[in-house]
């Protein structure tokens, strides 16, 4: 009877540490800003978004300096001209400065679209990878250990090679 009550505990004992076993989560960890970063499609988004905003800013500064030009013509000739004339003059330079800045915005808002749109298939791709690859190895949690994110210890097992040979680089 000694002998059953203590193989009877001892399969108690046994389940509940299986049980407690299959209770702890499987969590790994990686840092998807730096496999973003390391991703091949993000350096030629990168290179792409860096050519559009020199196109933008060579735009900007021609205006610019077209608008500089104008106003040194229309100071030194502006003791010649009437009142009325040195007004529209002055009107003229506004407008030009006014769709100047307009110029300049719209020149932001396209490149952020743009950004926006270069990175959101790869931010995607990224993620599928992510958890094909979590999945495959048995994790619940994939956390982001990417600075900022909250995560203060990044202990367990870092996913972020098995990530890249999926992505094949």
């Amino acid at each position: 009877m000694k002998q059953l009550k203590t193989l009877a505990i001892a399969f108690v004992l046994a389940v509940g540490t299986v049980s407690f076993a299959n209770a702890q989560s499987k969590v790994a960890h990686i840092n998807v800003q730096q496999l973003m970063e390391d991703m091949p499609e993000m350096k030629a988004a990168r290179a792409e978004l860096e050519k559009l905003e020199k196109q933008y800013s060579s735009d900007l500064q021609s205006s610019g300096q077209e608008l500089q030009n104008k106003i040194k013509l229309y100071e030194s000739e502006a003791a010649g001209k009437t009142e009325d004339e040195n007004q529209k003059r002055a009107q003229e330079v506004q407008t030009m400065q006014n769709n100047i800045m307009q110029a300049r915005q719209a020149a932001e808002q396209e490149l952020q679209k743009k950004q926006m749109e270069l990175i959101q298939p790869i931010l995607e791709k990224a993620q599928a990878a992510i958890q094909k690859v979590g999945k495959a190895q048995g994790f619940q949690y994939v956390l982001d250990a990417s600075p900022g994110s909250g995560i203060l210890l990044a202990d367990g097992k870092d996913i972020m090679a098995d990530v890249k040979t999926e992505l094949g680089f």
